[in-house]
């Protein structure tokens, strides 16, 4: 069976949708493993010299729930940044492959990628 025009169209174009989503998720991931980097070199040249004591944790409070404190300049505002982008990866793939799937007119993906995307979006606002 030959491959007409119209399939070798709708061939490109899916290929076409795989390395975009695959450049979005690398640039995501690179973004935010460089802030990452940076948020820990900063982090690590604030605490130089301090002595650890390993018996106690001692952890720092969220601030990831105050978006007035994600734009500080102190180390820990910077790393929860990276954290906060890294999540945002897997989110924007979803929100990506549905305006990629409404372009193709593929209807069933369409809606299974919004169905994703509610949950996605419906899980971050509601989870504590």
């Amino acid at each position: 069976m030959s491959a007409g025009p119209g399939n070798e169209r709708m061939q490109q174009a899916d290929e076409r949708m795989e390395r975009l989503m695959g450049l979005l998720l690398r640039a995501g991931v690179m973004l935010a493993a460089t802030v990452v980097i940076a948020g820990g070199a900063m982090y690590l040249a604030d605490h130089r010299g301090t002595k650890v004591d390993y018996r106690y944790f001692a952890g720092h409070p969220i601030s990831l729930r105050h978006p007035a404190e994600l734009g500080g300049s102190t180390s820990i505002a910077v790393l929860d940044v990276g954290i906060l982008l890294l999540v945002a990866v897997p989110i924007a793939r979803v929100a990506f492959a549905v305006f990629a799937f409404v372009a193709e007119r593929d209807w069933l993906y369409s809606a299974v990628s919004v169905f994703i995307l509610a949950v996605l979006v419906w899980g971050m606002l509601r989870g504590r």
